[in-house]
């Protein structure tokens, strides 16, 4: 099994992880109702629900 002969020390251990950071989440802007949104969800616009463009279904249907 293999040892390390030192002890890494923090500012060698947090250079290696620098590449480990939170990035923004892809927005989109939907093209029927203009509404932003996370990338590839659907997403509510007054009781509607909508995904890709297209109405999926509504609520007030339902309702009835």
């Amino acid at each position: 099994m293999a040892h390390q002969k030192r002890k890494t020390s923090k500012q060698r251990r947090n250079k290696r992880r620098t590449h480990y950071k939170i990035s923004a989440p892809t927005l989109a802007k939907d093209p029927t109702t203009g509404e932003v949104h996370l990338y590839h969800r659907g997403h509510f616009v007054d009781g509607d629900f909508y995904y890709r463009g297209r109405l999926v279904f509504s609520v007030n249907e339902i309702e009835e």
